[in-house]
């Protein structure tokens, strides 16, 4: 019966999504995206936050809807840095097989559902860094989520994402084969190319691969000369849009950060020099540790009764590094790698690995991914004018950050699509 109720809930959400209306949300505390208020409300009509104060200080018509939300948290909708919708865990299907025995419109089936669970999990936006090769997909995937065909977050993508030429994967099969790759490659000039058709093509932003594991003994070294970075930089740019980058090793995330990237993503082996190159330039920090920490028990690490693997070890040191240093931290678990709707699993693991504050780690899936998608005056805040993108919990996430798991509410541009709160009036 509970399934069959969501089920309607999920239809009903289909069927109003044009139709915004007006309510009054009462739980008994607001993050407001810098700190929590007990007692506050929060007004909303049609797509937009008006109203957010005391019980008293908030004006509503008699037409408003007052949702009752006791023992409830309610937050901006949470943003996730980077995600990978077109890819599912590959303890389930190996990475090297999703790309090149799965067809493009059966990852992109796959995808409607991962954009649902991510959503339904309280995640109303994603940066999604790459297809893997499935093309432009996720530019299709956005289309139908903008247009109301499927529920899903909104979504910033990267399409194709670039590498160099004889760095990316698949590999390891006959030479007389044109193997697909995960993402383009170009290179010199023909990365200026390369840049514009991705941008002609719809991608939001431009994402490089400024290392990868094609090292003499296959460990991460950089690709990506600087003046080549420089050049995506110049292109994007020109074009009103940034480039981010991929970049683990020490020399790559140097190259990527003094070529104008504005985001490094993993950053295995940041460490106090790199650190503080990245708060002179402003750069933001997406660690990414969910990936490593399902990676690893994917290949038989038995967490809590094991020693950590030197991997562990590595992103629990450099995390830390950032997290002392003050780096400004975003939060993007590498979702696809573990499953989508998880995508908490990287939140908690950011306490976990690198003691940081539960406050901080909301405020890195809020206000400070909204700034990195350059969208911080539209969502990760619940503030009048910002867009009525909420979700709401059970319990306290500055208690207990897994209390972010117990959704109760989801709301994304004034429309709500999943509601399991306890009274209406």
């Amino acid at each position: 019966m509970r399934y069959l109720s969501f089920i309607l809930l999920l239809c009903v959400s289909y069927a109003n999504a044009q139709q915004k209306s007006s309510y009054l949300l009462q739980p008994d505390r607001v993050f407001d995206g810098v700190e929590m208020h007990d007692g506050w409300v929060v007004l909303i009509e049609g797509d937009k936050i008006t109203s957010t104060g005391t019980k008293e200080s908030i004006k509503a018509s008699k037409e408003t809807q007052v949702i009752s939300m006791p023992g409830v948290t309610l937050l901006p909708g949470l943003i996730e840095g980077h995600s990978h919708l077109l890819l599912y865990p590959y303890n389930i299907t190996d990475w090297d097989v999703q790309v090149l025995k799965e067809s493009d419109s059966y990852r992109t089936a796959r995808a409607t559902v991962h954009a649902k669970n991510t959503l339904f999990a309280g995640f109303t936006t994603v940066r999604d860094l790459g297809t893997e090769g499935a093309g432009y997909s996720d530019v299709a995937l956005k289309r139908a989520i903008n247009e109301g065909v499927i529920p899903g977050p909104r979504m910033l993508v990267a399409g194709r994402a670039i590498v160099t030429t004889g760095s990316y994967g698949p590999k390891g099969y006959d030479t007389d084969m044109e193997i697909m790759l995960g993402a383009e490659p170009a290179d010199g000039d023909n990365l200026i190319r390369v840049v514009r058709d991705q941008i002609g093509k719809g991608a939001d932003f431009i994402k490089i691969y400024a290392d990868y594991r094609w090292g003499p003994k296959g460990e991460d070294q950089p690709s990506f000369t600087l003046d080549e970075l420089k050049v995506v930089n110049e292109v994007a740019r020109s074009s009103g849009r940034y480039f981010v980058s991929h970049a683990k090793s020490k020399e790559a995330i140097r190259r990527a950060i003094l070529a104008g990237a504005e985001t490094i993503e993993h950053g295995d082996f940041l460490d106090e020099e790199i650190a503080q190159l990245m708060k002179e330039h402003k750069v933001t920090y997406f660690p990414t540790i969910g990936a490593v920490d399902a990676t690893q028990r994917y290949r038989g690490w038995k967490k809590g009764k094991e020693e950590d693997t030197p991997t562990v070890k590595q992103k629990k040191k450099s995390f830390s590094i950032a997290v002392k240093s003050g780096v400004t931290i975003g939060m993007g678990g590498d979702v696809g790698v573990f499953p989508h709707g998880e995508n908490v699993l990287e939140m908690e693991l950011m306490a976990e690995y690198g003691g940081m504050k539960a406050i901080d780690i909301l405020k890195a899936a809020t206000t400070v991914n909204a700034k990195a998608l350059h969208m911080e005056n539209e969502i990760g805040a619940i503030r009048p004018g910002w867009k009525a993108d909420l979700m709401a919990i059970e319990g306290d996430p500055l208690k207990n950050l897994s209390d972010l798991r117990k959704v109760k509410f989801v709301m994304k541009d004034g429309v709500i699509y999943r509601d399991e709160t306890e009274s209406k009036q």
